[in-house]
């Protein structure tokens, strides 16, 4: 078997299992109501945001031009650093051309010789991708479970790394315990506050300032600038030694061209907004707790937000027998072999049909099937934008209980 045939048999077993994707591009300024993506705060298109990245683009030119070792660290990049580290109340901090090279290269720069990485099962995938590159050894622990977490970290060196508001469920991670059991063990605390930053704590600067961790010195952010601040890229924040660090050592970082400026530019004005969004803020906490009370009313499994996302299972029963990609120690996903394969995980159709069916209505709507979720349930993954009009949400909220299965 040619390694062309080879490929064919893995997408064909893909497709038994009902694990198949597809791009769907959009054209600009399309009409579908959107409650999948993570322009949460809607200033990805905010007038202030497009002319500051204009203005950049101009000055600038399309790309960074080279690494930002090279000649692709531009004066915005250095002061959006600089309000950021502000923002999150950290000494400084570290912009990625993305968030997943951000957690990578922080993961990796936390781990010393025998360390241990105590990793929560509902983990992003750059977290798990981050832990797995290190080296390091891994203890995967139940989700959100302090006290798992405190056995694992006695011992040697531990760095115990979580996300804030985890990014399938929208769930809130006890950060203060996690805190306070990584402390009594001289652990560190790893957060990636993707989801939370914008969203919540004062004057939105995330999860770590909601727990009252800021500035912390055993306490590390990471988070992605292409959610609430609706533009690309990532960035690691904390103590100042640690960005000399990254900047002297990091793989990710060295080897990969800079964001655009036009982007970093864009990033900047709308973290101003987000700053000063409290309005913004409580607009999307009410339609968070809208979308939880109206699906629960209708029969559905919900859970229950800390921020934007909130999940919503495919009616079924729960799988037997399949382990989420989180938790798998070898890297395997469902397409090894036809046994696994053929055994679609329990709703994937369902929900394909679910999201297909609200977005021939209008309403663009996550459709998250293992192995991207952590407990191999099929969900809609719902995300609330405060740009959409409030009609136009309660609509797309109407859609999605008419074409539920």
């Amino acid at each position: 078997m040619s390694w062309l045939e080879a490929l064919d048999r893995r997408a064909d077993l893909r497709a038994k299992a009902g694990l198949s994707r597809r791009l769907r591009p959009r054209g600009a300024g399309d009409a579908v109501v959107d409650l999948a993506g993570n322009d949460y705060l809607g200033l990805a298109a905010h007038p202030d945001v497009v002319a500051a990245a204009g203005e950049a683009l101009s000055a600038y030119g399309l790309g960074a031009t080279g690494s930002r070792l090279v000649r692709g660290s531009t004066d915005v990049h250095r002061e959006l650093e600089r309000r950021l580290a502000d923002w999150l109340g950290v000494e400084a901090a570290l912009v990625y051309s993305s968030g997943y090279l951000a957690n990578m290269g922080a993961v990796r720069a936390l781990t010393r010789p025998r360390t241990v990485l105590v990793s929560d099962a509902y983990n992003h995938a750059s977290l798990i991708d981050g832990c797995r590159i290190s080296g390091a050894r891994t203890e995967v622990v139940p989700h959100a479970d302090v006290e798992a977490v405190e056995k694992a970290v006695q011992g040697d060196p531990a760095v115990v790394v979580t996300e804030s508001i985890f990014s399938v469920d929208g769930d809130l991670a006890p950060l203060a315990e996690l805190h306070a059991a990584a402390r009594r063990h001289g652990a560190l605390l790893l957060v990636d506050d993707a989801h939370a930053l914008g969203v919540i704590g004062p004057g939105g600067a995330g999860g770590v300032a909601a727990a009252g961790l800021s500035g912390e010195p055993d306490v590390v952010i990471t988070a992605t600038l292409s959610k609430s601040l609706g533009a690309a890229g990532g960035v690691v924040a904390g103590p100042a030694a640690l960005i000399r660090h990254l900047v002297d050592t990091g793989r990710t970082f060295i080897y990969d061209t800079a964001p655009p400026p036009a982007v970093a530019a864009g990033a900047l004005a709308a973290l101003d907004l987000a700053r000063a969004s409290d309005g913004r803020r409580a607009e999307l906490a009410d339609r968070a707790a809208t979308l939880v009370r109206r699906l629960r009313a209708a029969g559905f499994e919900v859970s229950t937000p800390a921020g934007a996302v909130v999940s919503v299972m495919v009616p079924g029963p729960a799988p037997s027998g399949l382990r989420s990609e989180a938790t798998r120690e070898d890297g395997a996903s469902l397409d090894r072999g036809p046994a696994r394969a053929e055994r679609a995980p329990a709703g994937s159709a369902a929900a394909v049909a679910w999201a297909a069916d609200c977005l021939d209505r209008g309403v663009a709507v996550g459709c998250f099937r293992p192995p991207s979720t952590p407990d191999s349930r099929a969900r809609l993954r719902l995300t609330v934008n405060v740009g959409v009009p409030r009609a136009d949400f309660d609509r797309a909220v109407d859609v999605i209980v008419e074409c539920a299965p």
